[in-house]
């Protein structure tokens, strides 16, 4: 009479080597994971730095559409002017001008932190550097010029991302 199945040792061998398979399979997906917030991150910048670009283009208009004064830099006094608006000073009903539809989160924020904030909270995840403080020692001030991410972790590159 033949037996039919699997023996013991056949079992025992089959797990070790599915346990072997997810063990390298585990760091490969961690660093996907890693990738793909990493290209959130580039993306989330990019929209906001070209937001931060456009308002000042048009600020920068002689007798354009946003009102600035001499000694104001032509950057957004905070990243909420560029969801809410600037009114229009050509327009005759005073239309509001939007840059953004809504900040962006900062993904390399953790997952507890961004649940923990509440409305302009959100807003506030981001680093802001004005355009009076250096680069090497970004500060915030009157105005907006620059966001980073407030993250201490390393990226990929070996570059931490609050230098993004």
């Amino acid at each position: 009479m033949k037996n039919s199945g699997f023996t013991l040792i056949e079992l025992v061998v089959t797990v070790a080597i599915v346990a072997i398979l997810a063990t390298v399979a585990l760091p490969m997906l961690q660093l996907s994971v890693q990738r793909v917030k990493e290209n959130e991150l580039r993306a989330n910048l990019r929209q906001i730095r070209e937001a931060i670009d456009a308002y000042k283009k048009v600020a920068d208009i002689e007798n354009g559409p946003i009102k600035k004064t001499i000694s104001q830099s032509g950057y957004p006094p905070s990243l909420d002017v560029l969801v809410n608006g600037v009114v229009d000073e050509k327009d005759p009903n005073k239309h509001k001008i939007r840059f953004l539809r809504s900040i962006p989160l900062d993904p390399m924020q953790s997952v507890d932190q961004a649940s923990s904030q509440s409305g302009n909270d959100l807003l506030n995840n981001w680093g802001l550097r004005s355009y009076k403080s250096e680069a090497n020692s970004p500060a915030e001030g009157d105005d907006v010029y620059d966001v980073y991410s407030r993250s201490k972790q390393i990226g990929i590159n070996g570059v931490p991302y609050n230098q993004w």
